[in-house]
C-alpha cells in the first residue's frame, strides 16, 4: 500500500517516491531537505525540536546543528514564499520550526493529486478490443500505443506515456479518477475492431474536470486506411484542444500490415528478459524483412542488439557494430521521429561519441518533449557524465509524463541518488519491488555499504550474483561510458566495499 501524500499551496509531495511537485514541475530537493519537510508536514502547525528534526534527516548521527540551519535555509529557497507572502517554515526562536501551511493528508487508498500542467493535458486511454481474441486486443494496444505517439509530437500539449495509461487496462474506473491520478485534464477513451479488411473505431474525448464530452466520432473504412484514421483522429483532438485543426508532423508508416502487427507485439518484449528478447528479436526482423523501410522495426531490433551486449551478456561483437548500424538506419528513414533519434543517441554514448549523442538527445526533445523514455535515458548518460544535478531533474521529467513506469525508471533514479551521495534515498529507491528485474541490486548494495551496513550490502552481493554470474566490476566500468573519473572511481568504490568482484 501507498503511503500517505501531502498536498500543500501549488506543492504535491510524496515522501515514499522522494518527489515535491510544484504543478507539474519537479523541485529539485534534496534527501535531507525531503526528510525534514516529510516530519514538518506529517504535524502543520506543531513545533518540532530542532533535536527531533535533526534525528528525521540524520537518523543515528550526531551532527551540528548549523547541518539543520543549512537545510532549512534551502528548502525555504526551494518552496518560495507562500500565498500569503509569508514563509511556508517559521522559525521559534531557541526551539525549532513549524509548518505554517494548510496541508491535505492523503492516505494509500487515495488517488494521487498531480497538479495540472500549464497547457492542455491528455491521457489515451486503452482503447478497448472486441471479442477476446489476441489478435484484436493486439490492435487495439497498437491503435493505442500510436495515437499516444502522434499526440505527444504536438507543440503546446502534454502527453501521459504509454507505460501508465496502460495501467488502467481492464480496469472499471471513473474517469475523473483517472484524470486526477495522471495529473491531466483531458481524456481520449475508445473501442477497435478489425475484420474481414476492415477497421471500424469508436473514440471520445473527454473533459474530466466536467464530464462533458468535447468530441465523438465513428469510423467504418478499409484495413488499409488505418493509419490515415489515426492522422485525422489525431488532427480532431488537436482541434478540440488547441482550437486549430492541425495535421500531425507526417511519419514513417509501414507498407505492410503483417510488419506492423510483429512490431507492435515486440514493442512489449523487448526488455522484459533475455527470453521474450530473443522472441521480439525474430519478429523484428520479419518485420524488416516484409517491410524493409519501416523505420520503428529498424530502431526497437537496435536496442534489442544493444540490450544483448550491455544486458544480457551476449557477445559485445557483431551485437555492437549492428545495434549501431541499425539506429543509423532508422533515422536515415524518419529523420523526424523522436524515438529513433534517443536510441541513437544512447547508441553513441555508448561508443563514446559524446558531442555526437548530445545532439541527438537535444534533437529527440525538440522533436517531442512528451517522450518519457528520452528523459530518462539521458538522465542515465548524465549520471556518468557527473552531471548528477541534471540526471535528477531529468528522471523527474520522466517520471511525471510516466508515473507508472518501467521497472529500469527506478533503477536510473537510484543510480542518481548514488551518484548524489544520497545514499539513504537510493536504498529506499532500489527495494522498491519494481527495481529487481532489473540489475538494481548492484546499486543497493554499493549504497548500503557506504552506510556502513555491510552485512546488508554482501547479502544484496550474493543476490546479485546468483542471476549476473559472470560480473566483475572491470568490464562493467569498461562498458559503460563514463567521461568523469570522480564518479567512475565513486561507484567503484561501492562495488569494492560491498564485495563485487574486480
Amino acid at each position: 500500500m501507498q503511503g500517505p501524500r501531502f498536498a500543500f499551496g501549488p506543492f504535491v509531495f510524496d515522501p515514499g517516491a522522494g518527489t515535491l511537485l510544484r504543478g507539474d514541475v519537479p523541485v529539485a530537493a534534496r534527501h535531507r531537505g525531503l526528510k525534514l519537510l516529510e516530519a514538518l508536514v506529517a504535524r502543520p502547525g506543531e513545533i518540532l525540536a530542532k533535536a527531533e528534526l535533526m534525528d528525521a534527516a540524520w537518523p543515528g548521527t550526531a551532527v551540528e546543528e548549523g547541518n539543520l540551519t543549512v537545510q532549512i535555509a534551502q528548502l525555504r529557497k526551494l518552496l518560495g514564499p507562500a500565498a500569503d507572502g509569508g514563509e511556508w517554515i517559521a522559525t521559534v526562536p531557541r526551539v525549532g520550526y513549524r509548518f505554517t501551511g494548510a496541508v491535505e493528508k492523503l492516505d494509500g487508498t487515495q488517488q494521487r493529486p498531480l497538479p495540472l500542467p500549464d497547457k492542455p493535458s491528455i491521457a489515451v486511454l486503452p482503447f478497448v478490443a472486441f471479442g477476446s481474441d489476441p489478435e484484436q486486443e493486439s490492435f487495439a494496444d497498437g491503435l493505442t500505443e500510436d495515437l499516444i505517439t502522434d499526440l505527444s509530437r504536438i507543440g503546446g500539449l502534454f502527453v501521459i506515456a504509454r507505460n501508465s495509461v496502460f495501467a488502467y487496462k481492464g480496469r472499471a474506473m471513473d474517469v475523473r479518477m483517472i484524470a486526477r491520478d495522471l495529473g491531466v485534464r483531458f481524456l481520449l477513451e475508445g473501442s477497435a475492431r478489425r475484420a474481414a479488411g476492415r477497421v471500424r473505431i469508436n473514440a471520445q474525448l473527454v473533459d474530466a474536470a466536467s464530464g462533458e464530452h468535447l468530441w465523438a466520432e465513428r469510423f467504418d473504412r478499409s484495413l488499409e486506411d488505418i493509419f490515415a484514421v489515426q492522422d485525422e483522429v489525431t488532427a480532431k483532438i488537436v482541434e478540440a484542444l488547441l482550437g486549430r485543426l492541425r495535421a500531425p508532423p507526417a511519419r514513417n508508416r509501414p507498407r505492410n500490415i503483417e510488419a506492423y502487427d510483429l512490431c507492435v507485439r515486440a514493442r512489449k518484449l523487448i526488455d522484459d528478459s533475455p527470453q521474450t528478447a530473443r522472441e521480439a528479436h525474430l519478429m523484428l526482423t520479419r518485420a524488416i524483412s516484409l517491410d524493409p523501410d519501416y523505420a520503428e522495426a529498424y530502431r526497437w531490433l537496435a536496442m534489442n542488439h544493444w540490450m544483448g551486449w550491455v544486458h544480457w551478456g551476449q557477445p559485445v561483437e557483431p551485437n555492437r557494430s549492428v545495434a549501431l548500424e541499425l539506429a543509423r538506419k532508422a533515422v536515415a528513414i524518419d529523420p523526424i521521429d523522436a524515438g529513433c533519434r534517443w536510441v541513437l543517441a544512447n547508441l553513441l554514448a555508448y561508443e563514446r561519441r559524446f558531442e555526437e549523442a548530445d545532439t541527438e538527445f537535444a534533437r529527440a526533445i525538440e522533436l517531442d518533449p512528451n517522450e518519457a523514455d528520452t528523459w530518462a535515458t539521458l538522465s542515465d548518460i548524465e549520471v556518468l557524465a557527473g552531471h548528477v544535478e541534471d540526471s535528477l531533474e531529468h528522471i523527474r521529467k520522466a517520471f511525471r509524463l510516466n508515473p507508472y513506469p518501467p521497472s529500469w525508471y527506478y533503477l536510473t533514479l537510484g543510480a542518481a541518488q548514488y551518484a548524489a551521495r544520497e545514499y539513504e534515498a537510493a536504498v529506499e529507491t532500489l527495494r522498491r519491488d519494481e527495481t529487481y528485474r532489473t540489475s538494481s541490486r548492484r546499486f543497493l548494495a554499493a549504497s548500503l555499504a557506504q552506510l556502513g551496513r555491510l552485512d546488508e550490502a554482501r547479502a544484496e552481493v550474493e543476490m546479485f550474483l546468483v542471476a549476473n554470474p559472470h560480473f566483475t566490476t572491470s568490464h562493467w566500468v569498461w562498458t559503460e561510458p563514463f567521461r568523469d573519473d570522480a564518479t567512475l572511481k565513486h561507484f567503484v568504490d561501492g562495488f569494492r566495499k560491498a564485495g563485487l568482484p574486480k
